[in-house]
């Protein structure tokens, strides 16, 4: 099956990763992934170190293939979190929300893999000076936390920018985003969105039947005044985009959405729960396991590229 650079660097049997999603990207997802060839992550967000290093410890009673855990740098517990990293020299770690300059260097000496998630030229080229091992390039379709450039525009600008890989994100769900990333010059893909649909991923169910029943347009972003995220249009969402047209204050939004993924992560509050979601949660119609939502994106990404000489003037 489809190998590139990323699974030698890596050590994974396929370019797959699973992105880490607060909340939702457990010891078992992440797991279940890895076992499957990608590789799996699992998610700090705003978790206790205690509860990081209880899943760290739990993957490796599940899997004895690499995996990762996403650190949240924004996080007040980032601190302790990249102690904990280091301490039990986890195979990757990729980050976010923040500059992971400050553990760099003890993520390095004990050998981690260190892949930052940028949303920028400048950031990915300031990643690599400080000993990024790979970037990972997320445009603003994916969901969560985004930046403004689309996955389109802004990874081929990475990828001619920086001499490490570059691993693409953001509205990528199946096998044809696979084989457009590797064409635009990616080693490899990060899915969030079409993982929360994974069998081994422990959400409520009512995150699961949101993400299947929803459309192409059934996001939206707000944060605007705070730092955007993307996720599913209900109650939540509505109401602090009105807030935030109204122009109510940093803090009462900020108030406003403290806890809200988690509300419907782990008990899938329907109204004041924000689940978060990328662009394609449209392409996504059923739950698979993670086993089978890897092949079916190797597939498909294989039977488009050795099909590609038929666009070439013969």
């Amino acid at each position: 099956m489809l190998k590139t650079a990323l699974c030698h660097l890596l050590g994974i049997d396929h370019p797959i990763i699973q992105g880490g999603m607060a909340w939702v990207s457990d010891a078992r997802l992440a797991s279940a992934v890895s076992n499957a060839g990608g590789l799996g992550i699992i998610a700090a967000g705003n978790a206790s170190p205690e509860y990081v290093e209880n899943q760290i410890r739990l993957a490796r009673t599940l899997t004895d293939k690499p995996f990762g855990v996403n650190v949240m740098l924004m996080s007040p517990q980032s601190d302790e979190v990249a102690k904990i990293i280091s301490a039990q020299r986890v195979p990757v770690v990729t980050t976010g929300a923040g500059s992971p300059a400050p553990y760099m260097a003890s993520w390095l000496e004990n050998g981690i893999k260190v892949i930052p998630v940028i949303p920028s030229v400048a950031i990915s080229m300031r990643m690599e000076r400080l000993g990024a091992t790979a970037v990972i390039a997320e445009g603003g379709e994916s969901g969560g936390h985004v930046g403004e450039l689309s996955t389109m525009a802004l990874l081929p600008q990475v990828c001619s920018a920086v001499k490490i890989q570059v691993v693409a994100a953001g509205g990528i769900g199946d096998g044809r985003g696979l084989a457009a990333a590797l064409m635009l010059g990616a080693t490899g893909v990060q899915l969030g969105t079409r993982f929360i649909c994974a069998k081994e991923c422990g959400v409520h169910q009512n995150y699961k039947d949101k993400i299947i029943k929803a459309s192409d347009t059934s996001t939206i972003t707000t944060g605007k005044t705070i730092g955007l995220v993307r996720s599913l249009k209900t109650p939540f969402s509505r109401r602090f985009s009105r807030l935030e047209s109204d122009g109510v204050s940093k803090e009462e939004l900020e108030s406003l959405g403290a806890g809200a993924l988690r509300l419907a992560a782990t008990i899938g509050d329907k109204d004041n729960g924000c689940f978060m979601a990328g662009q394609i949660a449209g392409l996504v119609d059923k739950e698979q396991t993670s086993l089978e939502i890897i092949e079916e994106l190797l597939l498909e990404a294989e039977a488009l590229l050795s099909s590609a000489g038929k666009w070439l003037e013969q």
